[in-house]
């Protein structure tokens, strides 16, 4: 089936059209929710996980067939760290194939118009090739320490790709790079690098500590992108995009994570030293997703890395030290 990129005529026009976002709770799906709003769509269909288990065949199938949503964005997804993907292995594949399934078959079978599959740049090779371009996908070993998330998360891409091939169905697939935001993971032992930073140097800074030290050297290379502006992107994406491939989502903006703290620092403001302890791991050197996929169909994102963390510094304060 050919690809359509680029169109000039939005398929997403009527803002009365029925939208299931599933794991609207989370990081991703909170802040595609917010976008959706913001862009004037009143049909919004949003299920908790008490409400609707997506690994139940029988209850989405239900789902589907009562509601009858006209457009699918599928965030909902069982996440995690290293340390949980090496501790829960059939988890992280058995949940994420199930929850895939149910909802991409169902979605197909009950006459959704479009969906949008949701994935992470774990899919990627280990060693790819940087900027990591969509064609590397299933070109060499994963990284194994997220492997069974990272196959899960290929399965559900190669899925919208077989219903797109064999049903000429209008299902697509996006790659965020490293996210932050609102409703982010803040938890002191298995939060994401970002969040893990900014939550030490506010604690130093109300304890009063000279000091924070940060794992490695600082020189490695990270992509970050405000959630905002992936919402921003998966909208575009749905509304402009019909395509095989999946479609990376990033800034294009590299930081080291040196770069990285003292902006967290700063942000945060805490006035003591900043240290690193280079007996620890600094993990990959480089980690940038190739996006220029996405830009030439005209999506840019808007959100600067600092106005990014001082938004985000300003939700911790409010929604997590408050409580």
């Amino acid at each position: 089936m050919a690809e359509t990129i680029g169109s000039e005529v939005s398929s997403m026009s009527d803002k009365s059209a029925k939208i299931f976002v599933a794991g609207h709770r989370g990081l991703v799906g909170s802040a595609i929710v917010r976008k959706l709003q913001e862009q004037g769509f009143t049909n919004l269909v949003l299920r908790t996980h008490a409400e609707l288990d997506l690994t139940r065949q029988a209850d989405v199938e239900s789902f589907f067939a009562h509601e009858k949503p006209v457009y699918v964005i599928l965030a909902a997804a069982k996440v995690g760290g290293i340390h949980a993907n090496n501790t829960y292995p059939a988890d992280f594949i058995g949940v994420n194939l199930q929850i895939q399934t149910n909802v991409i078959h169902s979605a197909y079978e009950h006459g959704v118009k479009k969906l949008l599959f949701l994935g992470s740049s774990c899919i990627y090779p280990k060693f790819a090739p940087q900027p990591i371009p969509e064609s590397a996908l299933l070109t060499a070993s994963l990284e194994p320490t997220n492997e069974w998330y990272a196959i899960a998360k290929i399965a559900g891409i190669k899925t919208c790709q077989a219903y797109r091939i064999q049903h000429g169905w209008d299902a697509i697939s996006g790659m965020p790079t490293n996210l932050y935001g609102p409703n982010d993971n803040f938890h002191p032992e298995n939060s994401h690098v970002l969040p893990a930073l900014m939550r030490r140097f506010h604690e130093a800074k109300v304890n009063g500590a000279e000091e924070v030290v940060v794992w490695g050297t600082g020189s490695p290379l990270r992509e970050f992108l405000h959630v905002d502006d992936l919402a921003d992107a998966c909208v575009f994406l749905l509304d402009r995009y019909s395509g095989l491939e999946h479609v990376n989502i990033g800034s294009g903006q590299e930081v080291t994570i040196k770069e990285l703290a003292e902006l967290v620092k700063e942000v945060v403001g805490f006035e003591g030293k900043l240290g690193w302890d280079i007996t620890k791991p600094d993990g990959t050197p480089r980690k940038l997703m190739d996006s220029s996929k996405l830009a030439s169909l005209g999506w840019t994102p808007k959100v600067s890395l600092r106005d990014g963390l001082r938004q985000t510094y300003d939700w911790y304060l409010k929604n997590v030290c408050s409580q």
